[in-house]
């Protein structure tokens, strides 16, 4: 996120699917307006978002953003492509979407999960909405994916007695993990893939 918030937002950022808006402080230097949209039904706090709608169909005019963000959102949405279609009618002309979702990932706020998105999927997805592919990044190797997926299975045994060992043993596969991935990076395996794409 530091790195796509450095490179591509610029003006006014909407943030799509925000939650929290947990990447506020990180986009703030580089973003004259955050505004945050997520949808009536959302599992998450409120108190961050301007605009209660789903991403199908945002209530703002047309050209009226500079940088969208669906920050782990696509995985989520029933149609994808529509959601992408409406933020190509909201950016500008030269604008940027930044999508990030998973590609190795477990089941999470089920039932609302639908989708994993290989970095092939994603250029579909943007292409077929009118997007110009600027990047698509892996967010880490097999190591990492391997890693992060043991560390989620190992969670049903954190209780009682053995959560102090279990909490060592996902530190230590976790540290072990990041020192292999430096020496053996395997993209093909990332559990997130970041893509950003520009309206031309």
């Amino acid at each position: 996120m530091e790195y796509v918030g450095e490179r591509y937002v610029r003006g006014r950022l909407l943030d799509v699917g925000c939650g929290e808006k947990p990447w506020k402080a990180l986009f703030a230097p580089y973003a004259d307006e955050h505004i945050g949209v997520d949808h009536p039904g959302t599992i998450h706090d409120t108190s961050e978002v301007e605009i209660l709608a789903d991403a199908y169909s945002i209530p703002l005019e047309a050209a009226s953003a500079d940088t969208i963000l669906l920050n782990e959102v696509l995985e989520h949405l029933e149609r994808p492509q529509d959601a992408l279609s409406e933020a190509h009618r909201l950016l500008r002309p030269g604008g940027h979407v930044i999508v990030d979702t998973p590609f190795f990932w477990p089941i999470h706020e089920a039932p609302r999960d639908f989708y994993r998105y290989s970095p092939y999927g994603l250029r579909y997805l943007l292409e077929s909405s009118g997007f110009e592919v600027v990047e698509i990044l892996p967010l880490s190797g097999a190591w990492v994916t391997v890693a992060l997926e043991v560390s989620y299975a190992l969670q049903d045994y954190r209780r009682g007695p053995l959560r102090p060992m279990i909490d060592v043993a996902i530190r230590l596969i976790q540290w072990l993990a990041v020192r292999w991935e430096m020496i053996d990076f395997q993209p093909r395996f990332s559990c997130v893939h970041v893509a950003v794409g520009r309206k031309p």
